[in-house]
Order: structure tokens, then sequence, then C-alpha cells
């Protein structure tokens, strides 16, 4: 977490982490998601897991830390993994990196409309102005959300993008995970 900004929101530094343990990772990753969970809420009632997670400093009261879950399944659609997704009370949020091509704005008025999905894959990724991207975003119970974009051509985390409606279909995606 060493280059979060510390007067940034919890949601943002969580964000912000991510992208930064995802960037450690390189590129060519798969899908991650994340449960956010209240720091201190988890030091009081889970503090050997606390302990094992290196949360031990008690100055931190506010916060939210990122718990990786297990592996999305690459044959598995995005948007079918996600409508599988409940989670217990103790989790205040969550989070999803992803990486994917981006074209520019003038590229949408180019795109042939008679493609499938593979053939439109493969269609972008051969465009000149394409870019690969790493998606970072969260949301919380409270319908707050936030957001970390990451070119890959400028890998620095000194250029990473954030807002709170940069990727809005992902966002509200997450968001109804947590819909009863």
């Amino acid at each position: 977490m060493s280059n979060t900004p510390m007067a940034a929101s919890p949601l943002t530094r969580a964000v912000l982490e991510i992208d930064e343990y995802a960037s450690g990772l390189g590129w060519d990753q798969p899908a991650r998601l994340f449960a956010l969970v209240d720091t201190a809420r988890l030091r009081a009632e889970e503090p050997s897991l606390a302990a094992q997670l290196g949360l031990e400093d008690e100055s931190e009261t506010t916060g939210l830390t990122p718990i990786e879950q297990e592996e999305i399944a690459a044959d598995r659609p995005l948007d079918e993994f996600l409508a599988t997704i409940a989670w217990p009370d103790a989790v205040t949020g969550c989070a999803l990196t992803i990486e994917r091509l981006m074209l520019p704005p003038a590229a949408e008025a180019q795109v042939p409309t008679d493609l499938d999905e593979a053939a439109l894959a493969r269609w972008v990724s051969s465009h000149p102005g394409r870019q690969e991207v790493r998606m970072t975003v969260a949301v919380l119970r409270d319908g707050s959300r936030e957001s970390a974009l990451r070119l890959r051509e400028k890998d620095s985390p000194t250029e990473v993008l954030t807002g709170s409606d940069l990727v809005p279909g992902l966002a509200e995606a997450l968001a109804a995970t947590f819909e009863d």
C-alpha cells in the first residue's frame, strides 16, 4: 500500500491498493474478485485473520481490507459469474480487477455491425488504436463506487486514473451482487 494516498477515502485507498497488487503480478492476468471488509471490524471479530493479514496496527481505525476470493473461471462469462455471488453481512463491499482492450471513441463508428462476439474480439484486438487497460472497480453496500484505470503503455503508479464513474456498467454489475 506504499503508493496509496493517505488523504484519499478508504474506498479509493482500497482500489489503489488492489491496483498496486495487480500491477505487481504483471499483465495478462485473469480477473480477480475481492471482498472488502471493515478493517476495525475484522480486527475485533477475527483477530487471528487480521494478524495473518498484517493488520495488527490499531492506529488505523478506518479503512477497508481487500480479501482476494477464489479464482474466477476463465471459461465462464463474467456477468454469469457475478450473478451467482452472494456476500455475507460482514462484507462491506467488493472489487474486481480485470484486463480488457479499449478502443478510442472515434473507433466506435468503425465497428462492423455483423460480427459475432468472437469475431468482434478479433476485430478489436487487431485495431491499430486499441489500448490494453486494467480496470479495478469497487462498490460498497451503501452505493459508493470507485475505479482505477491503468493503461499498459503507461504502466506506472503515477499514471493511474481514478474516479467513481469510469466503468459504470461493471460497477452496476458489482452492486447487483449485494441485492437480495
